[in-house]
């Protein structure tokens, strides 16, 4: 999509399907699709059936919008994400934050399964995201700027929102996981990092690493949306132990913790 009036048209065609004006956004990750059972009241829609929406075709990843209430606020869910490494391009992963802004969500929460650089993380470890680091590739605003949106340059400095991040580390207290806080370094994939490179990300402050997330929160800087990311340690990074990284082992780990982190994302929900 390249005008302000497209994203516009697939918000529409959403918002003519719901009761109400969703309060908060939620993009699950790889294996974390259990929180939409505390969906109440579900109204599904497809991804294949917006229009100008894309298409996922990752793992772990179920492809549709959910809408309803959890903990009493009025929920619209992406249970399945896009990646670069699927084929889009990343001006194209500025699509779905944009749609879901115009829905009117006033915060969004995003997950992702992760691979944990930080020698004092294990696998099932949570980590609220304060930073990030992005050394590759383009940026979803590239191209023509859309004024509707945001300026043309635009402020990263607090794109993990202070506040967010507060609610997360009170409801962490009161959750049974293992929470940290620290830094997301994102790669492009589908590869796994190599030994050599989770040593240099480690050199440079990464806690964790993965293949996703950084977009959506440059797309929701861009235009003022407050974010919480959350990334679950599906497994040690590369060269940390001696065993081959895996896709069942992110599924595996993620189905470990499911009930614990819905309940993680419910609680946070309910203080935002």
């Amino acid at each position: 999509m390249t005008r302000y009036q497209d994203y516009k048209n697939s918000a529409d065609f959403i918002l003519d399907r719901l009761d109400a004006v969703p309060e908060i956004g939620v993009i699950l990750g790889s294996g974390l699709g259990h929180f939409s059972d505390k969906i109440e009241n579900p109204i599904e829609i497809d991804y294949k059936d917006i229009p100008g929406f894309l298409i996922s075709t990752a793992a772990g990843h179920a492809g549709k919008l959910i809408y309803g209430t959890v903990a009493g606020k009025k929920v619209v869910c992406m249970s399945g994400r896009f990646h670069y490494y699927e084929g889009y391009e990343f001006e194209e992963l500025a699509v779905p934050v944009r749609v879901l802004k115009l829905l009117g969500i006033r915060a969004l929460i995003l997950t992702n399964a992760a691979g944990a650089v930080n020698t004092d993380y294990n696998v099932g470890d949570i980590m609220i995201i304060r930073d990030h680091i992005k050394l590759m590739g383009s940026s979803p605003m590239r191209g023509p700027n859309i004024d509707e949106f945001g300026p043309r340059f635009f402020d990263m400095t607090k794109a993990y929102s202070v506040d967010l991040r507060s609610i997360a580390r009170e409801c962490a207290a009161r959750s049974s996981l293992n929470v940290h806080e620290g830094v997301y370094f994102f790669t492009p994939g589908p590869q796994y990092e190599t030994p050599a490179e989770i040593k240099a990300i480690r050199v440079l402050g990464g806690d964790a690493v993965g293949m996703s997330t950084v977009t959506e929160v440059l797309t929701a800087a861009h235009c003022s949306l407050p974010v919480l990311a959350i990334s679950v340690m599906k497994n040690m990074a590369a060269g940390v132990l001696e065993q081959p990284l895996s896709m069942e082992e992110v599924i595996e780990t993620a189905n470990s913790i499911e009930e614990p982190f819905s309940e993680f994302i419910e609680d946070i929900i309910s203080h935002i």
